[in-house]
């Protein structure tokens, strides 16, 4: 590995170091692919929880009700108890209810794999302005199941970014996605995102980032602050 002088390096530029640093660390990684339905209801679920539980949610979900449109109907307090395990159900469950609901009534059927052929911005718009849709879940749903550009930022991906150098650290979690997108190539997307969320479980935590083995260390504005607590 060639240890590089950073100081001078534009973000960008230190974007696409670390891009293949990382690839070198981690690989190229998989992922499955859903139908934008599933994926959108899934990512809902993620939403201030740990996969372990947003995966036991959505499993407990789909063998409770295999079909969206018996989501749809379901009670509401069975739905709550259904996701429970996904934490703030009382929010998650009528939030989806309430998607799944505005989309039959606009399109006659739970399925948005259709918006594959929209232009770009009309599906981030159309997804974001679903109650409880957000950038990170809209570009999720696009990157991973419409096969359309966007770089979702989560808490992981806002954290590391911010503490190497790739993104101003003034940037919002919101005009980061944007930013960030223009910071790889479109067929690097998934594998940007992914690997920094591996980065920032791994490696570069939260609460005590462990800095000397991390893979990108030399490139990192902040290396030598694995002592201190840095807030998502």
């Amino acid at each position: 590995m060639e240890i590089v002088n950073n100081t001078l390096m534009t973000e960008k530029a230190r974007a696409r170091a670390v891009y293949g640093r990382l690839l070198e660390e981690f690989g190229i990684p998989t992922w499955q692919k859903r139908p934008a339905m599933d994926e959108l209801i899934l990512t809902i679920l993620s939403q201030n929880t740990n996969d372990r539980n947003r995966d036991l949610a959505y499993n407990a979900l789909r063998e409770n009700y295999p079909t969206w449109e018996e989501v749809e109907d379901a009670h509401e307090d069975e739905l709550i108890r259904t996701i429970r395990v996904a934490g703030l159900a009382n929010q998650k469950g009528p939030r989806i209810q309430a998607v799944l609901k505005k989309i039959d009534q606009e399109f006659e059927q739970l399925n948005l794999d259709f918006m594959r052929n929209w232009e770009r911005e009309r599906v981030y718009e159309y997804l974001v302005n679903l109650k409880g849709v957000g950038p990170k879940t809209a570009s999720i749903v696009m990157l991973f199941s419409l096969d359309l550009p966007a770089f979702p930022v989560d808490t992981h991906v806002y954290r590391v970014t911010g503490r190497i150098g790739i993104r101003p650290l003034e940037i919002s979690v919101e005009n980061s996605h944007e930013y960030l997108a223009s910071c790889f190539n479109i067929e690097e997307y998934r594998t940007a995102h992914i690997n920094l969320i591996n980065l920032g479980r791994r490696i570069c935590k939260a609460r005590k980032p462990n800095c000397p083995n991390c893979p990108v260390r030399d490139l990192c504005l902040y290396p030598d602050k694995s002592d201190q607590i840095i807030k998502d």
